[in-house]
């Protein structure tokens, strides 16, 4: 358990490590322009593949594009964690309840489960 920690720590940290050090943490100008670079370290090979596929490969989305979708799905992240820190007092009391309930008809004896099943059933004629 401790050296599976270890090894999952030390690629947590090589992997900021690297993406620091190739200037995703940076400031815009770097951010830009490693975006531009991967773009154009990848377009030899989106050309090869895009003569292989059967279908039209749509074109990698521009910068200010790729700024405003990192914004919106950050923006949408952020609240939905804040949506669900709200509800989280609600979804711990449904929780509970189910719990209790579960631990509750365990605790019943089978010929009372039974009957009690057989009441809340309508009768058919």
């Amino acid at each position: 358990m401790v050296i599976g920690l270890l090894v999952r720590g030390s690629l947590v940290a090589g992997a900021v490590y690297y993406t620091r050090r190739a200037g995703v943490w940076g400031n815009t100008e770097q951010t830009d322009k490693l975006y531009n670079d991967v773009k154009d370290q990848l377009r030899p090979y989106v050309q090869k593949a895009k003569k292989q596929l059967p279908f039209e490969v749509p074109q990698l989305p521009r910068v200010g594009e790729m700024r405003f979708l990192a914004k919106h799905y950050y923006n949408e992240g952020v609240k939905n964690s804040f949506r669900f820190v709200h509800m989280l007092p609600c979804y711990a009391g449904r929780g509970l309840k189910k719990v209790k309930d579960t631990f509750e008809d365990f605790a019943k004896s089978p010929a009372i489960a039974a009957s009690e099943h057989q009441q809340q059933q309508p009768a058919t004629k």
